[in-house]
């Protein structure tokens, strides 16, 4: 069977795989600079796992309260030196993403304090954390109030807006790595070490957090070595690899990851239990694949911008772009293009490929999402999936496969069912 043979068994034309090839051509000196930065943080994961001396007790389940896993305490290790860090959390008992940022917000945060975003209105799910979206148990049911500073039209930082902002109540500032369900640009290590700088000028006790979803390995260095007190993030994202079932890690100064471990379990107990319940080595293993795990992800996110970009759409960022993150925004202008697209994604996946992505009424959403996501892992968005919110402009965000080739097929596939749709602008081009 031929190459070509075995994307048409997966629903390719022989059109719209040459389409692909002729765009794929034209990325080589992109893919290796990507694998050039996989070979890069592959050896500083590999460096801090024989520095904390890793062996086979480190896979050891436990049960209870999870006194004395040392499996636990070394990852956590592990993950400090990785993100140059003082400490950190990574737990299973960590449900998602937003789990762990609610836990650094809540744990660094008393009534009276005034929590900043200077990027504008943060991700969607942690509107209701905050309270800007009314919800039971919100940072404003506790007396933290919000304020923000948006970003200039074209995206960058208003160091202006966010002087004014900074007073005497701030205690916490919080910057969205990535764009979320926005299609402004993501943030790079670097300018987000320049924001937190021109923050502390002004106030030097203010704490910052970076949520780091779908940053980690996409650079050299994570925001935690530009001055970020804490950096934060889910497991079934970059740093689980895929093979991650749950979880997320805080790391950052030791003084702000106590606090968190208080948080999440009790004050008194902290780090102290948690028991791992056997899940240890898909968290090892999976941080130990991360690099190379992502670096399928990031050249997968790159082919979709350069094959949508030629066909005439928008894309955020574009193909020539540097990458702070593995996300891909691709403007489709209609309900009927966002349909489409995850309907292609959602065809090419190892699990569920038979079903319809449909928008529905997700919990933490304000409009409904649409979303494809065939994982092994529920939710998991290093695995092959997209997803947006059923609003203009209409943009669906792609991102993860665990491995290029698959990140490759779902792109095709979703090329194919667009086509197949009639929404393709210019479908001289293929």
């Amino acid at each position: 069977m031929t190459l070509l043979e075995t994307y048409e068994q997966n629903g390719v034309s022989k059109r719209i795989y040459d389409f692909g090839e002729r765009v794929l051509a034209s990325l080589r000196g992109r893919f290796e600079e990507i694998d050039r930065m996989a070979e890069l943080n592959q050896g500083k994961v590999l460096h801090a796992m024989q520095t904390h001396r890793v062996d086979a007790a480190c896979f050891a389940a436990t049960t209870g309260y999870g006194y004395d896993d040392v499996g636990r305490e070394r990852l956590e290790q592990v993950y400090a030196t990785i993100f140059g860090a003082e400490a950190a959390l990574v737990r299973p008992q960590i449900t998602c993403g937003t789990h762990a940022l609610t836990v650094a917000l809540s744990a660094n945060l008393l009534p009276g304090d005034e929590l900043l975003s200077p990027v504008g209105l943060p991700y969607d799910t942690l509107q209701e954390v905050i309270g800007i979206q009314p919800s039971p148990c919100s940072l404003a049911e506790y007396g933290v109030t919000y304020r923000q500073a948006d970003l200039l039209p074209d995206g960058s930082f208003d160091y202006d807006a966010i002087r004014a902002a900074i007073n005497e109540k701030t205690k916490l500032i919080t910057i969205q790595r990535s764009k979320g369900y926005a299609t402004r640009p993501s943030f790079s290590v670097a300018q987000i070490g320049e924001l937190i700088a021109f923050c502390k000028s002004i106030k030097p006790d203010v704490l910052v957090m970076v949520d780091n979803c779908y940053g980690e390995f996409v650079e050299p260095i994570e925001p935690t070595e530009v001055g970020a007190d804490m950096c934060v993030g889910s497991l079934i994202k970059n740093p689980g690899g895929g093979l991650a079932p749950i979880g997320g890690y805080i790391c950052g100064a030791k003084t702000c990851v106590e606090r968190c471990a208080y948080r999440l379990s009790a004050p008194g107990l902290g780090q102290e239990v948690g028991a791992n319940l056997g899940i240890l080595p898909s968290f090892y293993q999976g941080l130990f694949l991360a690099p190379t795990v992502t670096a399928g992800a990031l050249k997968g996110a790159v082919f979709a911008a350069a094959c949508y970009e030629r066909l005439g759409f928008r894309v955020v960022p574009a193909s020539a772009e540097p990458r702070h993150d593995i996300i891909q925004a691709v403007e489709l202008g209609s309900e009927a293009g966002m349909r489409a697209f995850c309907r292609g994604i959602q065809a090419a996946a190892p699990v569920d490929s038979y079903v319809e992505p449909i928008p529905w009424a997700m919990p933490g959403y304000e409009d409904e999402v649409i979303m494809a996501a065939g994982a092994f892992v529920q939710g998991s968005s290093i695995e092959l999936s997209a997803d947006g919110p059923i609003r203009p402009p209409y943009a669906v965000y792609f991102q993860g496969g665990l491995t290029w080739y698959h990140a490759k097929l779902g792109i095709l596939r979703s090329l194919q069912s667009m086509a197949d749709a009639g929404l393709l602008p210019e479908p001289e081009i293929l």
